[in-house]
Parts: structure tokens; sequence; C-alpha cells
């Protein structure tokens, strides 16, 4: 079954000011892995993670790749589209996650 390229965004790079005080042994940054506005194309034949993005985060949002690339959807979001994050507790990223329709 070939299913959909998807396309990933990075909206948002956060940092958990209040928790890295907290909790965190040392200063933290925003993730320096991603950039907002950097765009990542999955290929529909594989559904492989792209080259260079985070393997943590891809653990993270491969689920909603795979549901988009296979024709679902998501409550709450507008068909094809939703968004994701990856689980650093400390620095999150937001994605943006789309479902490419071929022209």
């Amino acid at each position: 079954m070939v299913c959909a390229d998807v396309k990933i965004t990075v909206l948002r790079r956060l940092l958990i000011e209040d928790a890295v005080r907290e909790y965190a042994a040392n200063e933290w940054a925003p993730c320096s892995r991603a950039t907002e506005g950097q765009e990542f194309i999955v290929s529909g034949k594989d559904l492989g993670m792209p080259e260079g993005f985070c393997s943590w985060a891809w653990a993270d949002i491969h689920k909603y790749v795979v549901t988009l690339a296979r024709g679902g959807n998501f409550l709450g979001s507008k068909p094809g589209k939703t968004v994701a994050c990856c689980t650093d507790g400390y620095r999150p990223v937001i994605f943006a996650v789309e479902r490419i329709v071929p022209e």
C-alpha cells in the first residue's frame, strides 16, 4: 500500500523555565536540533524518518505521521492536519504534521 507523503514543520521550540529551575541539574536552552520553520518531508513509500530529524522526536510523532499518510484524521484537527510534539519535558518542540495531497 502506497501512502501519501507527509510534511512536518517545526512550529515552536519551547523552554519550560520553571521546570528547568526546579528539576534540571544544569542550565538548558531550547532544542538545538530544530529551528522554527524547518520542514521535513516523509515519503509515503516507506514512512521512514527524514534525514536530519531527531530520533527522539520521531519516536513521539511517528504515529501521527503514519495515521495521516494512510488517510486518517484526528478529532479536533482539520482534515489531513494535526499538531504534535516531542516529549522533552524541559524543551519540547511543537510540530505541524500535514498530509500532502498530490495535485
